[in-house]
């Protein structure tokens, strides 16, 4: 089990990016949660089996159609134990 907290910087606000993250994370068995940020970034904290990680984060720099990821910030992070995956 790994975890990562990542900012996503970019057009991710107004673009159904939050709702996005939760339905990919679901698919992809991640564990976490997802927030718009004051500044227009989005967090999300994510924790899972590495590969499943690994992917949810290749996924988030792509995003749904109408975002425009400009970079990720990507933390090394402590699991929390999390059962699903929520928008907060």
């Amino acid at each position: 089990m790994t975890a990562r907290n990542l900012t996503i910087h970019g057009r991710v606000q107004g673009v159904f990016f939050r709702d996005w993250t939760v339905e990919t994370a679901r698919s992809l068995g991640i564990a976490g949660w997802v927030r718009n940020l004051p500044d227009g970034s989005v967090e999300a904290h994510v924790e899972g089996e590495v590969g499943a990680v690994r992917r949810m984060i290749a996924a988030l720099h792509d995003g749904p159609p109408r975002a425009a990821v400009e970079r990720i910030v990507d933390r090394d992070t402590e699991t929390e134990g999390l059962q699903g995956f929520a928008r907060r």
